[in-house]
């Protein structure tokens, strides 16, 4: 009796100072579930002390929906659930959502529910109890009609509906419901999303049971995602050569198909291939009449199946976003059949890898209804694309993988704790009503459909994809660091790479002082430890020596810096306006075709000694190459080295300086005297095809 009147008095305080009140707004069962709590006074299996109030009310929720009374759920939980997952400290948040994730498993069988307000709230209000779960929880007087979620409840509880988000992508779409909301997304805002979800399922449904190319996607039953190009107004140019037609283009979850314009109807489909493995790139291009590149507005098709690449060309008037969201689709179906390629994941697991993409790409859809003031960035919101960009991608493609092809493991994961997951998007596709092959196995009371969410921890997924963030996050700060050091200029840059490379600069200057005998005590010094050197065969240990110089050096610094690097100080040249500026790019461009110029000479000069072109020349090269095998082969390598060592540094010793000179000049007109040789160029003509 004393449990069941503290239990009361809880609801009712709670009731009466209105922390509530968001639910005010239209009775629901969540309404009716918290008077009955507190009506019910005598029956204390209607409460469960670990939970908060509203984490109560959800669990009641929870065990109706599955036809479980509250004290057997928690029951069941005690006993699959690990120990860790049943730390106290967790343990209100754990249960929660186990009975979460087993009541929507449940909720998404029936027909329609993404249309039925009660689901919608349902999945929110889902959200609001995982942020306050336990019976300590502070913060939750501070819930009133306008309740919102964090980005921490919204990532644990929409991936367990995939048709709503997946664990990949869930932080994305979260920051895109809630860019104008400061971080919090609203219930009006999510549900928005969710009707939206809705509206793009049944033209999925509309689109793919259409006669629309039956004739071509019913060998694999492919499903039409988009189809553009159907108003006069907006049409979609295909680029061959110089060529341009209008047309419809049609995207499939297996191909890209472009139908061009007759004048009552349509002509025969072109078929772009993205489910085979044929090399294909797809990319952005730039278009234009008669082959010019005038307008970023297209994307460029090329496989081996095609003799040159096709481009085809989104006309709007500012801009190129219609351009980049077909971009990101097109990527999304050719990234999902690379990866199913790359994983050998055929039969069921396939269905399943290629709904996961298609789910994706409705999500978009949705979100391009109610978000059209802020241009979209789709890739940021396709799992296969994000995979494809982040650091470490290809980790969470190995681990979406073996959680796709994963079948034996599911009684050894339910000893573990792991069987507690999320409902499949392939199950969630067959709930849908789309015909999908053999379906997976249904959740029951004990195993639930394998899917990406662990209850109470991190699934190997979700666990890849947070490693896969954080390196991203240092990547975006690294970026942001070079974005700002980034100067104008091509006189300022130079200004910046000489105090850069000043130490290079200052160390090469003194050995060339050294090579020149400009101090003969240093430079004598020098050659003999050198010379040393080489002759013991040390050459390695004085590399290994600078290598730990440098790390000491790189400890030290790290351990007195604190972090922090001073900035470099550079003297900035005096401004230069647009004429100076062109001619000092001018200037650099003559300096380089010189070098490549010279390049070319030698080159030239050395195809002619080859080549016996100049017999007296040949000759002495040939005579030269003979000596030098010779000593190769009877002298020991580091006496050649040795000597080769000796006699390069002391050439301008004083001692030998002008006979150095002397010989220098020598081999100069000897170069000089070599013609190179002879050099034709021919012209290709340009075919190309006109239409």
């Amino acid at each position: 009796m004393a449990i069941a009147s503290k239990t009361r008095s809880m609801i009712e305080g709670f009731v009466k100072d209105g922390s509530f009140k968001w639910l005010a707004r239209s009775r629901n069962t969540f309404d009716e579930d918290l008077e009955e709590m507190g009506k019910s006074s005598s029956d204390t299996s209607n409460w469960i002390a670990e939970l908060s109030p509203i984490g109560n009310a959800m669990v009641r929720r929870c065990s109706k929906i599955l036809g479980i009374p509250a004290i057997k759920l928690r029951e069941i939980f005690d006993d699959e659930a690990p120990d860790n997952i049943k730390e106290a400290s967790q343990y209100a948040r754990n249960f929660l959502e186990y009975c979460c994730f087993r009541a929507l498993a449940m909720s998404t069988k029936l027909d329609g529910y993404l249309d039925d307000k009660l689901f919608r709230r349902l999945t929110f209000n889902m959200m609001i109890a995982w942020e306050f779960p336990a019976a300590s929880s502070k913060s939750i007087s501070a819930i009133d009609e306008d309740a919102t979620v964090g980005v921490d409840a919204f990532s644990r509880i929409a991936p367990a509906v995939p048709i709503i988000s997946n664990v990949i992508i869930s932080e994305n779409l979260f920051e895109v419901l809630t860019m104008s909301t400061g971080g919090r997304l609203q219930f009006s805002t999510y549900d928005k999303y969710l009707i939206g979800l809705e509206r793009a399922l049944r033209r999925l449904k509309s689109q793919t049971e259409s006669s629309l190319l039956s004739s071509l996607r019913s060998a694999r039953e492919e499903k039409i995602l988009e189809i553009d190009g159907t108003v006069t107004s907006q049409p979609v140019l295909q680029h061959l050569g110089i060529s341009a037609w209008p047309g419809r283009l049609i995207l499939t979850d297996h191909a890209l198909y472009f139908e061009a314009h007759r004048v009552v109807s349509f002509d025969k489909a072109s078929i772009y291939d993205l489910a085979e493995n044929l090399n294909q790139v797809v990319k952005p291009e730039l278009t234009g009449p008669w082959g010019t590149r005038l307008f970023d507005k297209g994307v460029s098709f090329k496989s081996n199946s095609l003799s040159e690449p096709v481009v085809m060309e989104f006309p709007e008037l500012k801009g190129h976003t219609r351009r980049d969201y077909w971009l990101a689709i097109i990527r999304e179906i050719l990234l999902v059949h690379r990866f199913m390629h790359k994983f050998h994941i055929t039969g069921v697991e396939r269905e399943e890898a290629l709904m996961k993409s298609v789910l994706g790409i409705l999500r978009v859809h949705a979100l391009r209804e109610i978000i059209s003031a802020v241009p979209l960035c789709c890739e940021t919101l396709l799992m296969f694309n994000v995979c494809n960009q982040l650091p470490g991608g290809d980790l969470i493609l190995e681990k979406l993988a073996s959680m796709t092809t994963r079948k034996g493991e599911r009684a050894n994961e339910a000893k573990a704790g792991t069987d507690m997951y999320s409902i499949s998007a392939l199950s969630m596709a067959s709930n849908l009503g789309f015909p999908v092959g053999s379906s997976m196995d249904s959740p029951g009371k004990k195993d639930l459909v394998v899917g990406e969410i662990a209850v109470g921890g991190l699934s190997p997924l979700r666990k890849a994809v947070e490693e896969s963030r954080s390196s991203y996050k240092k990547v975006v700060l690294a970026q942001a660091s070079v974005d700002g050091v980034k100067v104008d200029g091509i006189d300022t840059n130079m200004a910046v790479m000489q105090e850069l490379l000043s130490p290079v600069t200052q160390l090469g200057t003194w050995l060339l002082s050294l090579a020149h005998w400009e101090h003969p005590l240093k430079s004598s010094a020098f050659c003999l430890v050198s010379s040393y050197i080489i002759w013991r065969e040390w050459l390695g240990y004085v590399v290994a020596l600078l290598l730990i110089f440098f790390a000491v050096f790189m400890l030290i610094t790290r351990c007195f810096s604190e972090g922090k690097v001073a900035e470099l100080k550079v003297i900035a040249p005096p401004p230069m306006n647009t004429m100076e500026q062109l001619l000092a790019v001018q200037n650099a461009v003559s300096q380089t075709e010189e070098l490549i110029q010279d390049g070319n000479v030698v080159l030239l000069k050395l195809r002619a000694l080859l080549l016996s072109a100049f017999p007296q020349a040949s000759e002495k090269l040939g005579i030269s190459f003979l000596a030098t095998s010779m000593i190769l082969f009877f002298l020991p390598f580091k006496y050649t080295m040795l000597l080769v060592y000796v006699g390069l540094f002391t050439m301008y010793s004083p001692p030998r300086k002008a006979n150095t000179e002397k010989w220098m000049r020598r081999l100069r007109e000897w170069w000089f005297s070599i013609p190179a040789a002879p050099v034709f160029l021919e012209r290709d003509k340009e075919d190309k095809k006109k239409k």
